[in-house]
């Protein structure tokens, strides 16, 4: 009866696994066999060659530079206001339910049609420039210029701000309520009970919410193509990078990249796991 159980699981199994090792696994050995010959055709093996080349590359230093400027000031900005705007709408707030549908919007509408509104936005005779201009303010041509970073900036706030914020109210909502209201019996002061109980209490949370924000950081290239194309000087990514190897058929190039950032990848969020396991076994005890 087991062994007949074993093969009825895993014909179950077996197409799940065929998924995986299709899509996942065999493309993950192909990119790192790219990563270590010349080419796909001659197959020579060079080992480190490709990397080398690819950390020397002008492009990809410009693209790492760019992404980690655009990920250091995105992240903890979308985050910190995120967090405010959940603390806002968890108290009495007139028309809260109107203001959380509001945030939520960006995930509902298609991002072809964010690039629209956002081109029609900051054009150089767009909607921004007409304003500023009532205010004698000269014009700027917001996307060939090095104000570009703010525009992508204020897009992935907004694109980002509805979703993280939906998982601190859920998060504010676990709080242990007795906990403050001891607090406050002890004559704790608001700004007490926010920083010893809220936070602590949140501080898992803010880490999830921050690793989802880094990988979303990462994945801004589809905005940022639409909206300037390949060679963006100022937002030059490192996906645009990828994205120009692979439109030149330069595989070992973009095998090197990709796995160079996916080690990067791995580490922040392991690191990140660790400090919230840290953290959540801190609040157990």
């Amino acid at each position: 009866m087991t062994k007949k159980l074993k093969r009825v699981s895993g014909l179950f199994i077996a197409p799940s696994f065929m998924g995986v090792l299709t899509f996942f696994l065999v493309p993950f050995l192909v990119v790192l066999f790219y990563s270590v010959v010349d080419n796909p055709v001659n197959k020579e093996f060079v080992f480190l060659q490709n990397f080398k080349e690819v950390i020397t590359n002008k492009a990809f230093s410009l693209a790492v530079v760019n992404t980690v400027k655009f990920s250091i000031i995105s992240v903890p900005l979308v985050v910190a206001l995120s967090l405010l705007v959940a603390f806002a709408l968890d108290s009495n707030v007139v028309g809260k339910s109107k203001i959380r549908s509001c945030l939520l919007s960006p995930m509902m509408v298609p991002i072809a049609s964010v690039i629209l509104i956002w081109q029609v936005l900051f054009h150089y005779n767009g909607v921004v420039n007409e304003i500023c201009s009532r205010f004698d303010v000269s014009q700027i041509d917001w996307l060939k210029s090095d104000k570009a970073e703010l525009v992508i900036i204020i897009l992935f706030v907004w694109k980002n701000l509805g979703y993280n914020m939906i998982l601190f109210m859920a998060a504010i909502s676990n709080i242990p309520k007795d906990l403050i209201e001891v607090a406050r019996l002890e004559s704790a002061s608001k700004w007490l009970i926010f920083w010893t109980i809220k936070i602590r209490y949140l501080a898992s949370t803010i880490l999830f919410v921050t690793i989802l924000s880094v990988i979303n950081s990462f994945k801004v290239f589809r905005e940022i193509y639409l909206m300037t194309g390949d060679y963006p000087y100022e937002l030059y990514m490192l996906q645009h990078y990828m994205n120009n190897m692979f439109s030149s058929l330069n595989y070992q190039k973009l095998s090197a990249a990709a796995i160079m950032m996916s080690i990067v990848m791995i580490i922040l969020v392991s690191l990140m796991f660790v400090i919230e396991n840290f953290i959540g076994r801190d609040l157990e005890e």
